[in-house]
């Protein structure tokens, strides 16, 4: 951002910094030498390297895969394709690559295309410094202003993003339509010296995608009829989804010899990495945070679902599920959890797993089914994810459950079986339960205690409740009690009592 004092670049409102030249003479004076945009990221990046400094703050999962290919990328000065499902941070790696920018660099002023007052390439630049040759005024670019960003849809023309011939300027300047001067930039060419961003590249329609090979294999634009020649500097990065996913178009085959390197992205690998990503993107006011207490266990389960849904038969593979599923997620849950506090007046609780019920919208609204999830029904589908998610995290804390026993072998969870047996009517868990209650609650069932106890000692009493009622559920699910889903909660009972069918 300039200041109403031309001499004085503000980088905030609040920050002013030193004092840049003003004219081509004073630029040359102070030594300044022009470098394309792609030696510039080069060597910033190199000094990043030597200086052992973080490259792309806030990406985590790719610091051995994606990361250090997308470097060796830059240092090969390569125009980038990004190749990935939905949600695997390739927007958020393009936008990083500022930070590889230097701060500020001179241009012509008045420039539309961000001239090199050194190299200039339009005829105003030129035109310009033929003109007033050192006492040619220069202006600074930072580098939050070098980025620009298109989203290729159908309606995409040649004109939007190269240019066109732009009648009115004919009109006012009483130009002849043979003049250059006439021509109205693009996208493109406004982005001179910029990082150009193109997402999802293969809705981009074939014909336009022609008209990119001339500026990337030989960096110049050709618009209309014009012997027109613009050896443009820009850093392309394209991003798109996997050709066998979309059928709305793909990249043509030169664009894609002519694009320099193609990364493959890819979903978090593990739960720890997947959860630093939902705590660093969800948006928890500091309120929630106060009111509701998470277990650790809970932040585990919420992203063990999203690597269910990653395997369900039910779900699309070819689609994806994106990473904002469990951020979306996770907001959501904390929200079930402060509703509760706010209904029963009380000041915080703890989130139970009968909240993971609340995300399911946020599951549903993100994962494509395949026809057999279409016919169980995405909020089926949604609810038996949060159970395969407890299934298969049980058995990381406590005793794994055969599926076929001896009639006369013991297990650790005989006592709690036979609890319920002796629980006519069942026992019910309702959503809005005040917490005093809840633990009250779980806590009758003692044989709970006795496991916890005995299979997780370390437990904190505040993370204890959540487990209690991990564990009934986990028994739901390999067939040792039975669960009925009703409006206001949830009800267990021995299965083989009066049995009660359920979700």
């Amino acid at each position: 951002m300039k200041d109403e004092n031309k001499n004085v670049i503000v980088h905030s409102p609040l920050e002013r910094v030193r004092e840049r030249p003003t004219t081509l003479g004073d630029l040359k004076k102070a030594g300044y030498q022009s470098k394309s945009i792609k030696d510039e990221l080069r060597d910033n990046l190199i000094k990043k390297i030597k200086n052992k400094e973080t490259t792309f703050e806030g990406v985590h999962g790719y610091e051995n895969t994606v990361i250090p290919e997308l470097e060796r990328a830059i240092l090969s000065r390569h125009n980038i394709n990004l190749l990935g499902l939905r949600g695997q941070a390739k927007t958020r790696l393009a936008r990083l690559m500022l930070n590889l920018l230097d701060e500020y660099i001179p241009y012509v002023e008045g420039s539309e295309i961000n001239d090199d007052p050194l190299k200039p390439i339009s005829r105003f630049a030129v035109e310009l410094i033929k003109e007033k040759a050192d006492s040619t005024p220069i202006s600074w670019l930072h580098r939050s202003e070098r980025f620009a960003e298109k989203l290729a849809t159908p309606d995409v023309t040649v004109a939007d993003i190269i240019g066109d011939v732009d009648p009115i300027k004919v009109a006012n300047l009483k130009l002849s339509y043979a003049d250059d001067r006439v021509i109205h930039y693009g996208m493109i060419p406004r982005a001179n010296r910029c990082i150009f961003v193109i997402n999802e590249l293969p809705d981009l329609q074939a014909r336009i995608q022609v008209a990119l090979f001339n500026i990337l294999q030989e960096g110049d634009i050709q618009i209309r009829g014009f012997k027109l020649r613009l050896p443009l500097d820009i850093q392309f990065l394209f991003t798109a989804n996997p050709e066998d996913y979309t059928n709305r178009g793909s990249i043509v085959t030169p664009l894609k010899d002519r694009i320099g390197s193609q990364i493959l992205t890819h979903y978090p690998e593990d739960i720890e990495t997947a959860r630093k990503i939902t705590e660093q993107e969800a948006k928890v006011v500091e309120s929630q945070k106060a009111s509701v207490i998470v277990p650790d266990l809970a932040r585990d389960l919420l992203e063990q679902i999203v690597f269910e849904a990653r395997e369900s038969e039910f779900v699309d593979a070819k689609s994806g599920v994106s990473a904002r599923l469990s951020i979306t997620a996770l907001e959501n849950l904390l929200s079930t959890a402060e509703r509760r506090a706010l209904i029963n007046d009380d000041g915080q609780t703890i989130l139970r797993l009968s909240d993971f019920v609340g995300i399911i919208p946020a599951i549903t609204g993100k994962v494509e089914l395949v026809y057999e999830g279409e016919q169980e029904g995405s909020a089926v589908v949604a609810y038996n994810l949060i159970g395969e998610a407890v299934k298969t995290l049980f058995v990381e804390f406590f005793p794994k459950i055969a599926k076929l026993q001896k009639q006369d072998e013991e297990s650790p969870y005989d006592d709690i079986v036979s609890w319920f047996f002796n629980q006519k009517d069942g026992f019910e868990l309702l959503d809005d339960l005040r917490d005093k209650e809840y633990k009250s609650m779980l806590s009758a069932i003692s044989p709970l205690d006795d496991l916890l106890g005995k299979y997780q000692p370390n437990l904190t009493k505040q993370d204890s409740f959540f487990v209690k009622e991990f564990v009934l559920w986990a028994l739901v699910e390999f067939k040792l009690l039975s669960k009925h889903r009703f409006t206001e909660g949830v009800q267990f009972k021995d299965p083989y009592g009066s049995f009660i069918s359920g979700i």
